[in-house]
């Protein structure tokens, strides 16, 4: 049986366009890293724990909007220059493409591991944002250049940041993508090769994003860079995201 306050919960927190713009507004309202970190990690948490209820439509139109609202904000983040709405609409480019396994038969706690791993290298990424907006007021790319010179050990982690946000293999989101490619090609090629194209967009986004921080000569001026213990810290939550993407190859189908 149809429910709408179910269903409405899902597509906020799992979001679809329009209802995607409440997420965005929130996450720029909320500049505190830890705020962020919350919503990074719980919003879809929330909405994959909704679509496990009864009450969700199954509708075929469903996973199409779901598509479009992922290439649609993944598009978007191809033209940001601020890195903290970057963050924000990759992250809802990521979570709407958890409809799709949906109607492909996924259970709930694999869907919460989906939106795990696309949600922790976001907080991550949310993390060194609000690093550089400490120690240059801001966070925009090619506003400071030649971060790889500058700041080497924080540029190092960014890099790899950014590979785990563009579900680049072996991270978990790399697998939640190709899973979902693969179960989507026999019944639903057209999506699947939306979902392949929406994999790519985010590695151009990323690809620019990076290269508008990382590249060309570094800006006059002493900036400290990422401390010891925390370029430590964030190596060990990636090889921890790396040990999560290759523990999850037993689910693949």
């Amino acid at each position: 049986m149809f429910n709408l306050p179910i269903t409405i919960l899902a597509i906020i927190f799992l979001p679809l366009f329009p209802l995607s713009a409440g997420f965005n507004a929130l996450f720029a309202r909320f500049r505190h890293p830890l705020a962020r970190s919350v919503m990074l990690v719980a919003w879809p948490q929330i909405g994959a724990a909704a679509l496990s209820l009864e009450g969700v439509p199954r509708s075929d139109w469903i996973p199409v909007v779901a598509l479009a609202t992922s290439i649609l904000y993944g598009i978007r983040a191809l033209v940001l220059r601020e890195m903290g709405r970057w963050t924000g609409f990759l992250a809802v480019s990521s979570w709407s493409l958890l409809w799709i396994p949906v109607f492909q038969g996924v259970t709930s706690p694999i869907l919460q591991f989906y939106a795990l791993g696309f949600s922790v290298p976001l907080v991550l990424l949310a993390l060194l944002t609000a690093g550089l907006e400490r120690r240059f007021g801001a966070a925009y790319t090619g506003l400071y250049g030649g971060l790889g010179q500058m700041l080497p050990r924080l540029s190092s982690v960014l890099v790899f940041v950014v590979l785990a946000v563009m579900a680049t293999p072996i991270f978990p989101a790399s697998f939640a993508m190709l899973s979902t490619i693969i179960q989507a090609t026999p019944a639903k090629p057209e999506i699947a090769a939306g979902v392949a194209a929406t994999w790519l967009i985010w590695s151009w986004a990323g690809a620019r994003l990076l290269q508008g921080m990382i590249v060309g000569p570094g800006r006059e001026g002493r900036v400290r860079d990422l401390a010891l213990g925390a370029t430590w810290a964030y190596a060990l939550a990636l090889i921890l995201l790396l040990v999560g993407g290759l523990a999850f190859t037993e689910y693949m189908p």
